[in-house]
């Protein structure tokens, strides 16, 4: 699997950002707006950890910001899997529901920053149209949800389950792919379904796992679910900020600092992405992948179905 040239012409995507070329300008967008974030609602020194347990320290902190940056790695190389590796992560040490909310922020930065970068723009939403109105519909719902109620450990356990029949349904049939096979309504439900786990959990494989089994191009792999994720995203964001008080001010001070680390990473992993390699491979690192999250997620909820 190839993409495109992996080296940066710095002097070209200046001229292109002054010029207002839109893959530029949705990149840079994204990145000062987190940046923004982590300056205008820094609470001070002496309240840096105050809206986490007590029991959270600043080196307990900076293995918070070591994690971003790998999972943005991951993310900048295949597409997802940035939520799935910090939220079971974040969840085992500070509130789930703290989780869920402060996370929100740095995978909208980076779907944002890849929307750009793939050049996927208003094409992808003519085209996919019902897709991006049920993904909104279900965030709506599960923002709600989180609102009002505690997922608990069986959300975060089924979608470990469904992770774990992906990878297994996967590696049996040597990774089987449906060449570019469009199901608007499968596509769909997918979507909606997408936009409720991600809102309510934070954790949100369907999506991926259906791209992943149908749409080979990855460019448009990555360029699509990062439309719809960011869009999702967006909209929890909004809804969580005006709509129900979930996001304070200090948790977006929060979200955007592990955005700003997360850049590093994505960027290291979009570098990555575009060096030349085989669709064998790419197939076996998203199953592995999805394999040690599936695991990632057993080991966190399952003793706690048995309490």
């Amino acid at each position: 699997m190839s993409s495109t040239e992996p080296h940066l012409d710095v002097e070209q995507f200046v001229t292109n950002l002054f010029d207002l070329q839109y893959r530029e300008v949705m990149m840079v967008l994204a990145t000062l707006a987190v940046v923004a974030g982590s300056i205008v609602f820094f609470p001070g020194m002496e309240n840096v950890t105050k809206g986490l347990q007590s029991n959270v320290t600043i080196g307990l902190l900076g293995l918070f910001v070591v994690v971003a940056v790998v999972a943005g790695a991951v993310k900048g190389m295949i597409g997802f899997g940035y939520a799935l590796i910090t939220t079971p992560l974040f969840a085992s040490v500070i509130d789930p529901t703290l989780a869920v909310v402060v996370l929100a922020i740095p995978p909208w930065m980076i779907n944002m920053f890849q929307i750009g970068e793939t050049d996927t723009g208003l094409k992808f939403i003519r085209d996919e149209w019902a897709l991006m109105v049920l993904a909104i519909v279900g965030s709506v719902i599960g923002v709600s949800f989180l609102a009002r109620f505690s997922t608990g450990p069986i959300v975060p356990f089924l979608i470990g389950a469904i992770i774990f029949a992906y990878v297994i349904f996967q590696v049996s049939k040597n990774f089987v792919t449906i060449e570019e096979a469009h199901h608007p309504v499968a596509l769909s439900i997918a979507g909606s379904i997408e936009g409720f786990l991600l809102a309510a959990a934070n954790l949100g494989p369907l999506l991926p796992a259906y791209f992943h089994t149908f749409e080979r191009n990855t460019e448009r792999y990555i360029g699509g679910l990062s439309m719809v994720l960011g869009t999702i995203f967006t909209v929890r964001i909004v809804q969580m900020t005006f709509f129900t008080g979930l996001m304070t001010t200090y948790r977006l001070w929060l979200g955007s600092v592990i955005a700003v680390v997360t850049i590093v990473g994505l960027l290291v992993g979009t570098y990555l992405r575009r060096l030349e390699f085989d669709d064998q491979k790419f197939n076996w690192f998203v199953v592995a992948l999805l394999f040690v999250i599936a695991l990632n997620i057993f080991r966190k909820t399952i003793p706690a179905l048995f309490r």
